[in-house]
């Protein structure tokens, strides 16, 4: 019988924040289905600000500025300087298209530290396709230029389905080429729009080639890598050694990596998503009710919500997750899990590694990402 495994830490380290659900573009894999239309319950500038204010009384976490579309929002830079003179670190989640030099500017002003822009396909043609608008591509390679330009650091992140699965590795090589400080693929989770993609999800297998190729190219990757919505990927570097563990700075500005080697799943334990209404998630795959910031304080919220408390406590994990020795470095995708079984706490659907009957050896969980200055 295995030992009772110690509780997460609960230390803030991450908030995406969904400041806007309104988007220009119609991608299919949207956790969101976002149209570009007016959201009710969307908090105005008053409201953004005190919400930060709350954060910052307790944590000083990355904030990820996303969406929707957050360049939509006119006052997204007087909340991004906002957060950065609370001394919150702010980065920012677009999809590149509406990118202008004013815009990079203003960016660079408020204090946001990196921008991601999302690439689904190696051309026009596929990634307009995954993004439902024509030039899509085309306008975010323009983005791109501009804030290359303008000074500021950008990663590329890639959702990854059947759809483009083939061209992940050219992507990467795109993502170098372009010279973004990092790459993030996501693999998919079927929600939203998402949830129309059932045959667009990659196996278990598929999924499984697709980290070891990825662990494979991180080691010699002239940029820095991360899998994000694949938390077994911290299994197979375990598995393989901890040389991938090493992630290198951040390109130029002497800025350290955003996201350091670090645990599988961090919902509930060192991240959290707060919807555009207030709705406080484990993850914004993850569409279960922690609490409304409307109604609580953030702090609370985070300290309190039972669902919080159950993520953390990995002996309350189920099916080959519970009995797996490598749950303190995975966790197993905790939406996914949702969606597919109706249980967060149930086994992870897309896992291909069966863990050994009796197993007792837990490798130890990596520190904490580098969230520093």
């Amino acid at each position: 019988m295995r030992k009772r495994l110690p509780l997460l830490p609960k230390t803030l380290r991450m908030v995406a924040w969904e400041i806007t659900r309104r988007c220009n573009l119609s991608c299919v894999h949207c956790r969101a289905s976002s149209l570009q239309e007016s959201y009710p319950g969307e908090f105005d500038t008053k409201q953004c600000l005190r919400l930060l204010d709350e954060i910052a009384a307790f944590s000083q976490p990355i904030i990820i500025l996303t969406g929707g579309e957050p360049l939509l929002r006119e006052d997204i830079h007087k909340i991004a300087d906002y957060g950065t003179k609370k001394g919150l670190r702010m980065v920012l989640a677009t999809n590149g298209t509406l990118l202008t030099p004013k815009m990079v500017e203003k960016m660079l002003r408020s204090g946001i530290r990196r921008v991601s822009v999302s690439i689904d396909g190696r051309d026009a043609e596929s990634h307009d396709a995954f993004r439902g608008v024509p030039g899509a591509f085309d306008a975010a390679l323009h983005g791109i230029d501009l804030l290359k330009r303008g000074g500021m650091a950008f990663q590329i992140n890639t959702t990854v389905t059947q759809q483009n699965l083939d061209q992940v590795e050219s992507i990467l090589d795109l993502a170098v080429e372009l010279d973004a400080v990092a790459h993030h693929i996501f693999l998919l989770v079927p929600t939203g729009r998402g949830k129309d993609l059932g045959d667009q999800s990659i196996s278990a297998e598929a999924y499984e080639k697709t980290l070891e190729w990825f662990h494979r190219r991180s080691l010699q990757a002239p940029i820095q890598f991360k899998a994000t919505c694949a938390p077994h990927y911290f299994r197979i570097v375990h598995q393989r050694g901890r040389g991938a563990a090493k992630q290198l700075p951040g390109k130029g500005k002497g800025e350290p990596s955003l996201h350091a080697m670090t645990r599988g799943c961090l919902g509930g334990s060192s991240f959290c998503f707060i919807s555009h209404t207030g709705q406080v998630q484990p993850c914004g795959y993850l569409e279960i009710d922690c609490g409304q910031v409307k109604e609580r304080p953030f702090e609370e919220i985070w300290n309190d919500s039972p669902v919080f408390a159950n993520l953390r406590d990995l002996n309350r994990y189920e099916g080959k997750c519970g009995r797996c020795p490598f749950i303190k470095v995975c966790g197993g995708c905790r939406a996914r899990a949702y969606e597919l079984t109706g249980n967060y706490l149930g086994e992870e659907p897309l896992c291909a590694y069966e863990p050994p009957s009796g197993s007792d050896e837990m490798p130890e969980a990596p520190p904490p990402a580098e969230t520093g200055g």
